[in-house]
């Protein structure tokens, strides 16, 4: 009698779950199978917090996963760096230093500090050291170097990049794409995102070049302008492009006389160069002359010899939270790129995509837990389309993540609904506004977006969502996935 009290009483317990489960289903079913929709691939999966499957669709077959590839090297990176660990960048010299004269090269070696650039690094811009300049640490630098009595180099300036190794450029991004910042080359050494701004618009007159600005201008890129300004309402083609592997960069196209300006980010292909002429001009204006030319090494051996004495001046930069922020928040590949390779050099002892691949994949199989079949990674920005993910693989990742010990950082950087960030606009106006953290993804027919909906008074549910092979706009999309999300929490 006792035994049967007890049976009806969890019967009792359980029936409103199994209702709400297939209410659930029907729910998300009905989003998902709706036309045009139901022409793309779809992988869904959403787990409470113990990893309780709520709803799963395909959740084991492998998807491109855009952009929610950062999620993997933004997590690795949190568990396997310390907390207050900053990629540090140092200055040597190759001769002695003699009444204000390096009688030498000045050799700049970098770690991959990927922070030379003009951004913020938390959602408060207001928060003192939040933001910061491209120039202002490279100005530091240059001031160092005059502090230690060093006035003029009989040598030359040399940007060492050799600290990471293989190419430069991942073989599997699109040959167009190198032209620009979110496939910007990968060395030791970075400036400006390795990208120039590009800023233009109409000309003073109808028949003049567009108007063109690139900063900044460090001397390197050499520039022709072919554009022209039309006087009428014609769609402006402008486009910009580079001879591969020089410095050799054209506009080319028409822009209308009422156009606004824009500001693009155009990649450069020397990453190691770059760095070392804006650092040229850093240290000249703080009163450094240098009397040789600007040169790049990628040759780990060339300058072993200066490396093995005492740095002249070395450079810490920001915190590790600091570097997943942009990988996060705005989706920023080529930092991304930059901790990839930096996690291959300090776990595995090689700077290279396939040792950080290598970490990554040891990170998720044995630390996440993840079926080894159930992801293949081919870089760490997601521009790749060789990188596959399954759902549940995304799911086991953000679970984990969720009670790891070094969390808050990668909490802290992933964008929140109607926040600033990358889901700035979206959830707004919905029960989920200030409520889902979660990492979007976006390239050609592919759409994801995976993390948390916060639930007050309880865990937050984890959830997953990438569709491929579709073919309805962009915005459409993003709303199908935001109506889903919205259902998950309902």
């Amino acid at each position: 009698m006792r035994r049967s009290l007890i049976c009806l009483v969890v019967a009792l317990q359980l029936a409103p779950a199994a209702a709400l489960a297939q209410s659930l289903q029907r729910r998300l079913d009905r989003l998902l199978d709706a036309p045009p929709f139901d022409r793309a691939l779809w992988g869904v999966i959403v787990t409470d917090s113990t990893g309780r499957v709520l709803y799963a669709r395909n959740a084991d077959r492998l998807f491109v996963p855009a952009s929610n590839t950062k999620l993997v090297v933004a997590a690795a990176a949190s568990a396997l760096l310390p907390v207050d660990s900053r990629i540090e960048t140092s200055v040597y010299g190759t001769g002695p230093i003699d009444d204000g004269t390096l009688q030498g090269n000045l050799v700049v070696y970098g770690r991959g500090d990927p922070t030379f650039s003009t951004r913020c690094y938390g959602t408060d811009t207001l928060a003192l050291g939040a933001c910061e300049l491209a120039w202002d640490r490279l100005d530091a630098m240059a001031d160092s170097v005059r502090a230690r009595g060093i006035r003029h180099v009989t040598g030359s300036l040399v940007g060492d990049g050799s600290y990471f190794t293989g190419p430069l450029f991942h073989a599997d991004w699109n040959v167009y794409d190198l032209n620009w910042w979110y496939a910007a080359p990968v060395s030791g050494l970075g400036f400006n995102d390795n990208a120039v701004d590009i800023t233009w618009g109409p000309g003073p007159a109808a028949g003049a070049p567009a108007a063109v600005t690139l900063t900044p201008d460090v001397g390197l890129v050499r520039f022709e302008n072919r554009t022209s300004t039309v006087d009428s309402a014609a769609r402006t083609t402008v486009d910009f492009y580079r001879t591969p592997g020089t410095w050799d960069v054209w506009a080319d196209g028409v822009v209308a006389a009422q156009r606004a300006p824009v500001t693009e980010y155009f990649a450069l292909p020397d990453p190691d160069l770059f760095f070392a002429a804006a650092f040229r001009v850093a240290l000249a204006r703080h009163g450094v002359s240098v009397a040789g030319t600007t040169l790049s090494t990628t040759d780990s051996l060339g300058y072993r010899a200066a490396r093995a004495g005492p740095a002249l001046v070395t450079y810490a930069g920001r915190p590790r939270d600091d570097i997943l922020f942009p990988i996060l928040n705005t989706s920023q590949n080529w930092f991304a790129e930059m901790l990839l390779k930096t996690l291959g050099r300090r776990v595995a002892g090689t700077g290279s995509w396939t040792a950080g691949l290598g970490v990554e994949r040891r990170f998720l199989v044995d630390s996440v837990r993840a079926d080894s079949t159930g992801f293949t990674l081919s870089d760490g920005s997601g521009l790749s389309t060789g990188n596959l993910v399954a759902p549940r693989t995304f799911g086991a990742l953000l679970r984990y993540m969720w009670s790891h010990p070094s969390r808050a950082g990668f909490l802290r950087a992933l964008p929140r609904s109607g926040q600033p960030g990358s889901l700035r606009t979206r959830f707004v106006g919905t029960p989920l506004e200030g409520r889902v953290i979660a990492k979007t993804g976006s390239i050609a027919h592919v759409n994801a977006l995976s993390g948390y909906i916060e639930r007050p008074a309880r865990g937050p549910l984890v959830f997953s969502v990438m569709v491929n092979h579709h073919t309805v706009g962009g915005r459409t999309v993003l709303q199908q996935i935001d109506s889903i999300v919205v259902q998950m929490a309902r």
